[in-house]
């Protein structure tokens, strides 16, 4: 369940504390964008960036005990390569050194709990996708009310924007 009105204020404005962006890394053509928008607006304001990584395990438990824990394993490290990809990406670009963070569950309530447990994370980084199928799961989904849940702005990057264009926003 996504925590709702129990979450602690941000912390991200007091002394020792900064601002971090989170972005929900998964393999969409768009993630880059968000990725992208998020190192940049960290590195012009101080701040930090956190990269979740949300592993969605839904049949693993099904499997007898050695396959699900080949799966599982397995996903883990698709997902920690993933990770690993995109914080290269942020020091190339913004000189930022994410960290990151690895989930499994449910893609709402995984972002909610990062979200409660790190009360420095201030705004929520999205890609909008460019194609004919709409701007993406994630995103369609947070647009149907999950994003009402969390305690932080949600920020849609339009996934067409070119670096440049970024860097005139960020």
């Amino acid at each position: 369940m996504i925590p709702t009105r129990t979450v602690a204020p941000r912390q991200s404005r007091e002394p020792g504390h900064r601002r971090k962006f989170l972005v929900v890394v998964d393999d969409t053509p768009e993630c880059d964008r968000a990725v992208y928008y998020a190192a940049r607006r960290a590195a012009g304001t101080e701040g930090g960036v956190v990269m979740l990584g949300v592993l969605e395990l839904e049949g693993v438990s099904q499997q007898w005990l050695g396959v699900a824990d080949l799966m599982r394993a397995e996903a883990h490290e698709e997902m920690e390569a993933r990770l690993a990809k995109y914080v290269a990406r942020a020091r190339q670009v913004a000189g930022v050194a994410p960290e990151t963070v690895i989930r499994e569950g449910a893609m709402a309530e995984a972002i909610g709990a990062v979200i409660h447990e790190d009360r420095d994370i201030a705004i929520l980084v999205l890609a909008a996708g460019t194609g004919k199928d709409g701007p993406g799961p994630l995103v369609a989904s947070l647009a149907a009310g999950h994003a009402a849940r969390f305690p932080i702005p949600v920020t849609i990057v339009p996934g067409a924007l070119t670096d440049q264009e970024l860097d005139g926003l960020a």
